[in-house]
Formats: C-alpha cells, sequence, structure tokens
C-alpha cells in the first residue's frame, strides 16, 4: 500500500460510493469507507426508494374507483399515514442493512462519520477525530435539496428530505418547483388525498422533457384536481395564528396551507470537506469537477454521482464507479457512458423516455419524422377513466435512426428501460417495423406506426 492506511478511502456511503468500496474490497484491495448519516444514501433512504413506494400507497386511491368498472363493490376506504411511514421505515432499514453486509463481507472497514480531507492523501474522521491515509480517494458525498435560503420564511418549509416523515398527512400542502421531484411529490400527496397545489416559474412543467409528455401530464394533473400555478415564485413564508402557513407569490396570490415544501432541484454536497486543502477544483456551484474517467484535478482523488452535479440518477453514480475502479486499479482507462440515458418520472400516470426530444432533433437534423400515438388504455374503457396514453417515436428521416421515444401512461418507466437497450443498439425505425407486436398490450402501439404523423424538415413542421 505504499505505506498508506488504505489502497482506497471512500467519503460517502451512497450507491457510488458502496458499489465502489464493495467491489474494491472485492478485488483484495484494503478499503475504508466513512458515512455520517445511513448507510444507501439519498436513494435508499430519503429518494428513490422511498419515493417509489409512497407512489405505490397514493395510487390505490384511483384503483379502488376503477375496480368498480370490473365489477368489484368496495367498501369505505381508509389510509393510515403512520402504517405507511413504519412500514417505509422497515424495508429501508432492511436495504440498509444488506448494504453494510456487502461492504463488510469484502473487508471494507466502514466508519461512522463525517470524514474530511486534511490534504491531499488524509481523511480525518470527525467523530473521533482519527486521521487516516489512502493512496486512492473517492468522494461520493451526494447532493441536498436546495433550501432557497434567500426565502423568507424557507426555514418553515419541508423538503423532499423531510417529507417522507412528516408525523401527519397534512390536509393542504404547496409545492414549489416544477421538475421531477416536485411534480412526483404532487402527485403523490393528491393520491393520499391532500389537497395539492403546485408553484412553478415557467410556463410548463417538467421543461428538459419532450413538449407532448410536458403537455399532456400538466393538462392530466389539472384534470385530476391538482391546482398548477405557473409563471409565479414563492415570495415570502409566514406562520398563520391560527396553525399553518401563508405563502405568499409573486403574482400576488396567498395561500393558506398546512404545509409548503420546496422542490427547487438539488446541489452537491461538499461544503466543509475540505477540498481545497486537498487541491480538489470546483465550480460555481459547489459541484466537483472531473474529467471524463472521474478523476478531480489531484490526480489520485476521483469524484462520482450527484456530487459532480452533472446526471443526477443512482444508476450512473453506480456505472461512473465502476468505471473509476477500471481506471485506477486495472489499467483500464474507462469512461463512463452518459448517452442514451433511459429514465422516468414516476408521476401518475409516469413518463418514460430515452434518447433526444422533438424539439432537440428539429435543432439538429435537417429531416425529423415524428410518429405519435394518443389513446384511451384499454384499462380505462371499463373504467371509465378517461386519461389517455401517450407514445412517442422521433426518427432521423435520412438514417432512419430512433433518435427518441417518449411515453406517458402506465409502466412507462419500465417499457423506457427496455427501450434503452434497443436505441443503445442503433435501432432504426424499420427494426422497429419489422417487430411483431404483443397483443393486446399498450407498448404494441412502438411497433404498429408505420406512417409519419408529421415531419419537421429545416425546422418546419409539415403534416
Amino acid at each position: 500500500m505504499n505505506g498508506y492506511d488504505y489502497d482506497l478511502f471512500v467519503i460517502g456511503g451512497g450507491s457510488g460510493g458502496v458499489r465502489a468500496g464493495r467491489l474494491a474490497g472485492a478485488m483484495g484491495k484494503k478499503v475504508g469507507l466513512a458515512e455520517e448519516y445511513r448507510m444507501g444514501g439519498t436513494c435508499v433512504i430519503r429518494g428513490c426508494v422511498p419515493k417509489k413506494l409512497y407512489v405505490y400507497a397514493s395510487q390505490f386511491s384511483e384503483h379502488f374507483e376503477d375496480s368498480a368498472g370490473f365489477g368489484w363493490s368496495l367498501g369505505a376506504a381508509r389510509f393510515d399515514w403512520q402504517k405507511l411511514v413504519a412500514a417505509k421505515n422497515r424495508e429501508i432499514a432492511r436495504l440498509e442493512g444488506l448494504y453494510r453486509k456487502g461492504l463488510e463481507s469484502n473487508a471494507v472497514e466502514v466508519f461512522a462519520s463525517r470524514a474530511e480531507l486534511v490534504d491531499a492523501h488524509t481523511i480525518e474522521l470527525k467523530a473521533d477525530g482519527r486521521r487516516v491515509t489512502a493512496e486512492q480517494i473517492l468522494i461520493a458525498t451526494g447532493g441536498r435539496p436546495n433550501r432557497q435560503e434567500s426565502l423568507p420564511g424557507h426555514e418553515l418549509c419541508i423538503s423532499s428530505n423531510e417529507a417522507f416523515d412528516l408525523e401527519q398527512l397534512p390536509e393542504s400542502i404547496v409545492i414549489a418547483g416544477g421538475g421531477y421531484i416536485a411534480v412526483e411529490f404532487a402527485n403523490i400527496f393528491h393520491g393520499l388525498g391532500v389537497k395539492t397545489t403546485l408553484v412553478y416559474r415557467g410556463r410548463e412543467i417538467l421543461s428538459r422533457f419532450d413538449h407532448d409528455l410536458r403537455q399532456l401530464l400538466q393538462e392530466t394533473m389539472v384534470a385530476k384536481g391538482i391546482n398548477i400555478i405557473l409563471g409565479a415564485v414563492f415570495d415570502r413564508v409566514e406562520k398563520r395564528a391560527a396553525g399553518g402557513l401563508r405563502v405568499s407569490l409573486s403574482n400576488g396570490e396567498v395561500l393558506d396551507v398546512d404545509q409548503a415544501m420546496l422542490a427547487l432541484g438539488r446541489v452537491p454536497n461538499t461544503a466543509g470537506l475540505g477540498l481545497e486543502r486537498a487541491g480538489v477544483a470546483t465550480d460555481k456551484a459547489g459541484a466537483v469537477v472531473v474529467d471524463d474517467y472521474m478523476r478531480t484535478s489531484v490526480p489520485h482523488i476521483w469524484a462520482v454521482g450527484d456530487v459532480t452535479n452533472r446526471v443526477q440518477l443512482t444508476p450512473v453514480a453506480i456505472h461512473e464507479a465502476m468505471c473509476v475502479l477500471e481506471t485506477a486499479f486495472k489499467n483500464n482507462p474507462t469512461r463512463p457512458d452518459h448517452e442514451l440515458i433511459a429514465t422516468a418520472v414516476f408521476s401518475q400516470p409516469e413518463i418514460g423516455t430515452v434518447g433526444i426530444s422533438e424539439e432537440e432533433a428539429a435543432r439538429t437534423c435537417a429531416d425529423v419524422e415524428v410518429y405519435r400515438a394518443l389513446f384511451r388504455p384499454m384499462k380505462n374503457t371499463l373504467s371509465g377513466r378517461n386519461e389517455k396514453m401517450l407514445m412517442k417515436l422521433v426518427v432521423d428521416a435520412n438514417s432512419r435512426k430512433v433518435l427518441g421515444v417518449h411515453i406517458m401512461g402506465q409502466d412507462a418507466g419500465e417499457m423506457a428501460q427496455l427501450l434503452g437497450i434497443s436505441l443503445k443498439a442503433g435501432a432504426t425505425k424499420d427494426d422497429f417495423d419489422r417487430t411483431m407486436a404483443v397483443h393486446p398490450t399498450a407498448a404494441e402501439e412502438l411497433v404498429t406506426m408505420y406512417t409519419p404523423s408529421y415531419r419537421i424538415i429545416d425546422g418546419k413542421r409539415i403534416d
């Protein structure tokens, strides 16, 4: 180990850090890992996992309604918030145990402590002041919610961190933001019976997604009863004498609610890590600057995941961690592949997407074909639900390559995962056309849209 205590020391016990530590330990490296809170990071403890569990919980209200059309008669439904929170906590504890077991079974030394860099090879464990050295260091401290500290009354608002563990379910909530976190929580709270308002400064929610997806989801959410206020932001949050909060908006509206939530993105968790003492460069947002191989400005210090503020997705952090090990320990320089990342928004209905939007294709391709199907899925016929499903293919007319696939509807995220393989393999529209449909499924629309809905030539739409 060239005189160092560890071959690799990982700061952060989230998905990326744990994967790097576990696999490095399996390679026979001496590995240390420090985590100041709980093992599993944002995804397991206060992100993807509890969010998806709460999405499932919030969907049952509609499932109960839909069942009547299929001949079911149900009694009065009752929801117990505390029971959901307790069940969630048990599942997270189970997953945290698995993460810890994976590390320990590969001889990784785990420290329940905040860790800070003293210099380029030395880490101080704040729990007891102990200092250790490492030949290679990985920064995997993730991100944290943007608390918008310039907002008067921001301390009265919750973030996604606190939303999972409220003492009681509020009767009303207003959420600031229009990204996937804000949209998902708006649907969760609404599905659980909370009067929900979403406030977003833009003209449409989910600004980075394909326009058709944004527009249709927004219309569907409004039709469900979610109040969406656009072109406005929180100006001030105050306590009400009668209880609850008063939220004043930039457009002059005033909302009296039980809870206010800030879902305004996430920022890199780098404050106080001692990066400057080690010579690790950060950008204006505080993100660790890395090269194509996840190496920082210090050659033996690496960073992966949300702390780099590039692609804030758990599978990306895991993939980057594996690439770091290939580069650092196997003499196999490996770049993470950030192209064509499939993603999902667990709204209701959910969104699944991979590749570029119609708008981006129109800017980059001379001739674009757009195949679009908007239909009422079979499940909604007997239930009487009027929600529509959207399937959309964006195709380069010259190469016939499928550039993007965008879906809104049940199981859209599951479809996006499989479609990600097709697009990564370079599938063309002709490949889709040659694929036999599975009937009856909603997904069969993806391989039965033979004629373009319209084309975009040199930026101009032609119907």
